[in-house]
């Protein structure tokens, strides 16, 4: 493998990960050489870019210099690039990288340079952000406040509570905003950056520095307001800002993790202007939603690993399965990805159990057997007593069989405590029942739709 040979796949592996994917995390590698082991080295920016792209993209890195080299075996990832080792030709130009410097979105004048913002993710853009019933109305004030133009509701006031989007949809504004109008001044920070550039004024006697940074953003965003609360000197100067800044029709942006008047220990002053605005709920991800994550991150994924193939109710499964948390969610389908690459095994559902035991134990919702009765009851109009009492008649004894399959699908309780839970019956009734949905799921059109419909409200 030489250095000409590398320059050579630029374009190969630029086709594979796509464009942007390409000028950000790997035009920065610099190829420093083979050893006698097969082993190539690669020197990246900083520590955090050589292992992200070695977790990423280390893989199709190495399966595309194979095709050059099959002596090569391994990857190795050195940090910083120095002038000394510096070829040449190389051009000296600066590597703007995710949680370097700070890539925040603004004009590039000193004065801007100085303000305090947090990085944002490259990775959260309005195009990746998976659109659902539950976030629909959040991703459309989003939309239109990424528009620029006149100010139509401030402050947007986004909240909801983790893994939910309300990060992506800041960082999507943010990068949005820049791209239409990159002479805007938009800083993003997070509550606690925000108390610490405070204190830290404080400290050095700059307040005036302070008071004049903060004020002369054209577009403020704050994630996790809920973080100053109690802190009086903090919600004091924030109140200030805030008021100078909607006086002057500038934009903020603000997140948390509940609404504004559920926000304790938050003053009444702060807590009115918040919901001056337009106050959005990022509403838990229903199964649909969810799914669609899945499906989105499942493309990307195999733009990196082309051969590999997942079978199908994989994601169906993970998606009924992990409902409360889009990152865990997200998590377990890299992990699933990346367990399945290194073995060498098919995307399965035996590949899920074994590599996300622990998720899936973890994320399982404890669904009681009185739950399911009672919702089962509800759902055939009939009396719980009846549905758990001796008769036999039809209109009780399928619900009844309905709910024992149920309780044998989505709890842990062995068959003689489900049993003894439908009034004292054996557990072979309730085996039977069980058998006997399962066979009318196959020829029963509504059996199926009734026991699914339950089923999908019960997780949700």
């Amino acid at each position: 493998m030489t250095k000409e040979q590398w320059g050579a796949l630029q374009e190969q592996i630029c086709k594979t990960i796509g464009q942007n994917n390409y000028k950000t995390w790997i035009e920065p590698l610099r190829f420093r050489g083979v050893n006698d082991d097969g082993i190539v080295t690669l020197q990246a920016p900083t520590n955090f870019f050589g292992t992200y792209v070695s977790q990423n993209f280390g893989d199709m890195l190495l399966a595309q210099i194979s095709t050059k080299d099959s002596k090569i075996r391994r990857l190795n990832f050195q940090a910083g690039i120095s002038e000394a080792s510096r070829a040449p030709d190389e051009p000296k130009k600066p590597v703007e990288l995710p949680g370097a410097a700070e890539p925040v979105a603004r004009a590039t004048t000193a004065k801007d340079q100085a303000l305090p913002g947090a990085p944002l993710d490259m990775r959260f853009t309005f195009d990746t952000f998976v659109v659902g019933k539950p976030n629909e109305l959040a991703h459309a004030a989003a939309k239109r406040v990424a528009e620029g133009g006149p100010v139509t509701f401030n402050p947007l006031f986004l909240y909801g509570g983790v893994g939910l989007g309300k990060t992506h949809l800041m960082h999507a504004i943010a990068w949005e905003l820049s791209q239409r109008n990159p002479h805007l001044t938009v800083l993003y920070l997070s509550a606690e950056q925000f108390m610490y550039r405070f204190v830290q004024a404080l400290r050095e006697r700059k307040m005036m520095d302070f008071k004049e940074m903060f004020r002369s953003v054209d577009v403020l965003m704050v994630d996790d307001v809920q973080f100053i609360a109690g802190k009086d000197s903090t919600q004091e100067e924030f109140f200030h800002t805030f008021n100078a800044l909607v006086d002057q029709n500038k934009q903020i942006i603000i997140s948390a993790d509940r609404a504004p008047d559920e926000i304790k220990e938050l003053e009444n002053r702060i807590r009115s202007r918040l919901q001056s605005g337009l106050v959005v709920d990022l509403h838990p991800t229903d199964y649909e939603l969810r799914l669609g994550i899945l499906q989105s991150k499942v493309e990307g994924y195999r733009e990196m690993h082309p051969g590999l193939e997942i079978d199908d109710g994989v994601l169906e499964f993970l998606a009924h399965r992990i409902s409360t948390n889009v990152r865990v969610l997200e998590g377990a389908l890299t992990r699933l990805f990346a367990f399945a690459s290194l073995v060498g095994k098919p995307i399965n559902m035996d590949l899920v159990q074994d590599s996300l035991a622990d998720v899936l134990r973890a994320s399982e919702r404890k669904i009681s057997i009185e739950e399911i009765q009672r919702r089962v009851a509800e759902h055939y109009n009939i009396r719980l007593s009846d549905m758990i009492g001796p008769k036999r008649v039809r209109n009780f004894a399928r619900p009844r069989q309905v709910a024992m399959y149920l309780c044998k699908k989505l709890t842990s309780r062995s068959l003689p405590e489900i049993g003894r839970r439908f009034g004292g019956r054996d557990h072979t009734t309730v085996m039977h029942g069980v058998k006997r949905i399962d066979e009318l799921r196959q020829s029963d059109g509504q059996i199926d739709e009734d026991v699914e419909m339950l089923r999908r409200a019960l997780e949700a």
